[in-house]
């Protein structure tokens, strides 16, 4: 018999109710109750509901990390953590000493295809732990040598397989049959083995192609001996070494959530259910689905995905894709999943990136997943946007803001050691100044001041450095902040969250002037952005001005928008009394100034920015004068008209009655 596992969820159910289905289509399962008074009732339950009950009834309290009982279990066997320390220390100090001794003896080690392979060998025998550390490695071209790069990318999928024996009793376990019964067709061997399990490739008995993945033995037991060594390690230099003001136990036990998560594949399905739900919409961005028949807590089945990985560059170019366009796709993918909705995909590498034959970016593997809460997402967009215009001060406070600073630290020191970090961020090229040089000198920062690292920023930064080293493989002047930059300031300008609205302010306003050249750039990034909607940015700042929240940069838009007019008003006057004294001779006509060039310089601004809109995507104006017409009969526009109409009024008749009584 076969066990059909469906996933717990705690996000709601939806059913159609047109024809008895949940929405993947599977028939409701509809029972007859009887009642105490011997009626009977009939009760319609979605077969994942029912599933869920039948997992949660069985869920293995391992499949969580808990560090209290992982020390508890570990603090009775001292012989058995001290093997595994001496199998650790061992033969990587074996490895250091032999690089050591090369290059007493002139050998360049750096080009040592040998050395390189013993240290691929080194990392896949001391286990999963520190196989993902060489995983991490192997996308980072800019610190590890390329004969290095060429040996450690073969961790990501081409690991020493299990034998097949033991991968088919745990199908059997899980799924409650022998493979051969539950597919029509499995590979006879694995197609690729990773640190945490190993994929078959096969096919249902519906025709469907999939890709089978089965965890590796021993798996829970191998890890947890390695995050107890190391928590225990991160306690003590926590402790001794006064310098380390980060909770670097806080950060390795995130690590032990995320690896523990990853180690449970109905999690696992659950995560990439939730990741197509939130950025399967996305222009060019394709997530396999689960089969969830086929799927237990060791054991995914899931849709097979033909393509090829993004550092193969000359494959993908030989079928006519453009990589670096698909890496464009992943960083907005990756934006909006730091930045809109917090949930993100913390294990970007190579072997979990593909790009498929009709030009799209598919994600695999969804076992390590992270989020990052609304406030650290907002202090985020707000950190991008200070260091992109040099206000380092603000950069500062966000890093209060997002927990790197206690509030009371005095942050006059530090301004300056930003503004040093940050000077030729702009526009670096990744190869220049990317997030891992940017990180490495905060990291030197960190040390001289009162930093600490809180937890959730490890994931955010492996997931942004590994996407970072597939972007510098493929185009080395990829600019990190020039691609993010204009979903940063869509979100700017469209989203209505306080924190942001307040951001906005912040930036286009400075000693109570209002900074044209800022809307201006905030406004050319944004129309770049994919999903920038011209009428919901105008309908959106239309309700922003007309609100309270919105007053003080209404008032100093009025004041700005007046100065505007008037401006135009005194150019026209201008022109008109220079053409009625030179072309028409009428000498008695004073000519009137100009105005000044303050003013100038704010009719020029606006007019660059009308500019700017008539070149948006999304401004059509055909379609602009009805929307203008609706506009116009808009009780907050017609009050925004109504306080520039009466400003401008209040102006003209104080310079009347200048002119009156000077003359």
């Amino acid at each position: 018999m076969i066990v059909k596992t469906l996933p717990p969820s705690s996000r709601p159910i939806q059913e159609d109710s047109r024809n008895g289905t949940d929405s993947r289509g599977e028939l409701d399962v509809i029972d007859i109750v009887p009642e105490e008074n011997g009626t009977s009732n009939l009760v319609v339950r979605s077969p994942r509901l029912l599933a869920a009950q039948k997992v949660r009834t069985t869920a293995e309290p391992e499949t969580l990390y808990d560090p209290v009982n992982i020390a508890a279990h570990y603090q009775n066997r001292p012989l058995q953590v001290l093997r595994r320390i001496f199998a650790v220390l061992g033969p990587t100090l074996s490895f250091v000493f032999g690089l050591w001794s090369d290059s007493k003896r002139g050998i360049v080690v750096k080009n040592d295809r040998r050395r390189a392979t013993q240290l691929r060998v080194l990392l896949t025998q001391l286990g999963p732990a520190y196989i993902k550390i060489g995983q991490a490695l192997s996308t980072r071209p800019d610190l590890v040598p390329t004969v290095y790069l060429e040996e450690l990318t073969k961790l990501q999928d081409q690991l020493p397989p299990f034998p097949n024996e033991l991968a088919y009793q745990f199908i059997q376990e899980e799924l409650g049959a022998p493979p051969e019964e539950v597919y029509a067709e499995l590979s006879a061997q694995p197609i690729a083995a990773a640190s945490l399990g190993q994929v078959y490739k096969g096919k249902l008995k519906t025709g469907e192609e999939v890709a089978v993945k089965v965890q590796r033995p021993d798996l829970r037991e191998r890890i947890a001996i390695d995050l107890y060594i190391l928590r225990n390690l991160a306690a003590w230099v926590q402790k001794k070494v006064k310098r380390v003001r980060s909770d670097l136990v806080g950060i390795l036990d995130e690590l032990g959530d995320r690896i523990f998560e990853e180690m449970d594949y109905i999690h696992e399905g659950e995560n990439a259910e939730r990741f197509f739900e939130l950025y399967g919409h996305i222009k060019d961005i394709y997530v396999p689905k689960i089969y969830w028949e086929y799927t237990n807590r060791r054991v995914l089945t899931m849709e097979w995905i033909n393509g090829i990985k993004l550092t193969q560059t000359a494959e993908i170019s030989a079928q006519g894709i453009d990589a670096r366009y698909l890496i464009e796709v992943g960083v907005q993918c990756s934006l909006r999943q730091l930045l809109e909705h917090g949930f993100f995909h913390a294990d970007p590498h190579p072997g979990n990136l593909l790009a498929t034959p009709d030009g799209k970016l598919a994600y695999l593997d969804f076992g390590m997943m992270s989020e990052i809460k609304p406030p650290q997402r907002y202090g985020l967009i707000e950190a991008i946007v200070h260091v992109v215009n040099r206000d380092f001060e603000g950069l500062a406070k966000d890093y209060v803001k997002l927990d790197f600073l206690s509030p009371e630290t005095d942050l006059t020191p530090i301004i300056p050691a930003f503004a040093r970090v940050f000077a030729d961020a702009q526009g670096a090229s990744v190869a220049d100044l990317n997030i891992k040089s940017i990180t490495d000198e905060l990291s030197a920062l960190m040390y001289e001041y009162p930093f600490r690292v809180p937890p959730y920023y490890a994931l955010i930064i492996r997931s942004l450095v590994t996407l970072e080293g597939i972007a510098i493989f493929i185009d080395p002047n990829f600019k990190v902040l020039s691609e993010a930059y204009p979903y940063v300031s869509k979100r700017l300008l469209t989203d209505p969250a306080p924190q942001l609205r307040a951001s906005l302010q912040d930036l286009l306003f400075k000693d109570g002037r209002f900074r044209w050249n800022r809307l201006e750039n905030l406004l050319k990034n944004a129309r770049n952005s994919q999903d920038y909607d011209f009428n919901l940015v105008l309908n959106q700042g239309i309700e922003f001005l007309s609100s309270e929240r919105g007053a003080f940069i209404r008032d100093k838009l009025v004041d700005e928008s007046v100065n505007g007019l008037d401006a135009l008003g005194k150019n026209v006057l201008h022109n008109f009394t220079s053409l009625l004294r030179e072309r028409v001779g009428l000498t008695a006509v004073n000519e009137t100034p100009a105005a000044p060039i303050e003013q100038q310089q704010t009719l020029e601004h606006i007019k660059r920015i009308l500019g700017i809109l008539q070149e948006t995507r999304g401004f059509d104006p055909i379609q602009f004068a009805p929307q203008m017409a609706q506009l116009l009969v808009n009780s907050d526009v017609q009050r925004l008209g109504q306080q520039i109409a009466s400003r401008f009024t209040q102006k003209t008749v104080a310079r009347l009655i200048r002119q009156l009584l000077a003359s």
